[in-house]
């Protein structure tokens, strides 16, 4: 059995954990709010722009120039783009490895297509660094402090190339913020728009231009706006899932201490017993 300086050690240790994994989830605590903040302004303008480009679809339907439009076109799946969301660190539970296992489990269902990556994070880059996949672009670091810049550069390669016939659909694999204890795993196809028509979203909007026109200038900007919004999601989710995983963790730390101090005791107790009996055994035979 250990001895009593071996628990005191091994308490010092775990305490010294727990101070760690407190700070870190009060520092996860801070960053959250922000992020959520930023999501939250950013959904309304996401889902406005959305509804306008349904709406702009149904309108440009009409147009005898729309069976050109390589944004309205669908083609067969040969080859698809995908953009895959991660984190850089980890300590976050299991945040990485389901988004790890959507992107595996995309692959199978597309087992017949041509998959290009396009990896946001350095845990997805890592991941797919050690196996046999195609990456058109790996983005590190990008996460810490998101920006709309960043989105339209991450943007940039995957509209070249669905513009110029390189691929045929577009997708995105994030976690989308949900709430602190949860976040909701999405994949959506960008490309091509797959809008469905919602009836109470209908505006009847008198346009200047034509509607075909419009979503050739929209289209580019959308698909930025998405692939921002998807960044925002990703950084609230894991910080709220690292903040959960902290406080797990810390939470558990004080369980392990509060089971090594017992076994301490029950040590110290047995020691002081057989000090008291060795002593009384020495005063009864001195008599």
């Amino acid at each position: 059995m250990p001895s009593l300086i071996d628990f005191r050690r091994r308490i010092r240790s775990v305490k010294n954990t727990q101070q760690i994994t407190k700070a870190m989830k009060m520092v996860s605590a801070a960053k959250l709010r922000r992020a959520q903040e930023r999501v939250i302004a950013a959904r309304p303008y996401a889902k406005t722009m959305r509804e306008l480009l349904a709406n702009l679809v149904a309108a440009a339907a009409s147009d005898e120039r729309a069976a050109d439009s390589v944004w309205l076109v669908k083609r067969e799946m040969k080859r698809v783009d995908l953009i895959l969301f991660s984190s850089d660190t980890g300590l976050a539970g299991a945040f990485n490895s389901n988004l790890l296992k959507a992107a595996q489990k995309f692959h199978e269902e597309h087992r017949g297509a041509e998959i290009t990556l396009t990896l946001v994070g350095r845990k997805g880059r890592d991941f797919y660094r050690r196996r046999e996949a195609k990456i058109l672009s790996e983005h590190i670091n990008v996460l810490n402090r998101p920006t709309y810049q960043d989105a339209a550069e991450i943007a940039k390669d995957v509209i070249r190339r669905y513009k110029t016939g390189e691929t045929d659909a577009v997708f995105v694999i994030n976690n989308d913020f949900k709430s602190v204890m949860a976040s909701l795993l999405s994949v959506v196809q960008l490309l091509p728009l797959t809008l469905e028509q919602n009836s109470e979203a209908q505006t009847d909007y008198i346009y200047e231009q034509s509607p075909l026109d419009m979503l050739e200038e929209l289209m580019p900007r959308y698909i930025e706006v998405a692939v921002f919004r998807a960044m925002l999601e990703t950084v609230a989710a894991y910080q709220a899932a690292r903040m959960t995983a902290m406080d797990t963790a810390s939470s558990n730390a004080k369980d392990v201490i509060d089971s090594l101090t017992l076994h301490m005791n029950r040590v110290r107790q047995a020691a002081i017993t057989k000090e008291i009996i060795e002593v009384v055994s020495g005063a009864a035979a001195a008599e």
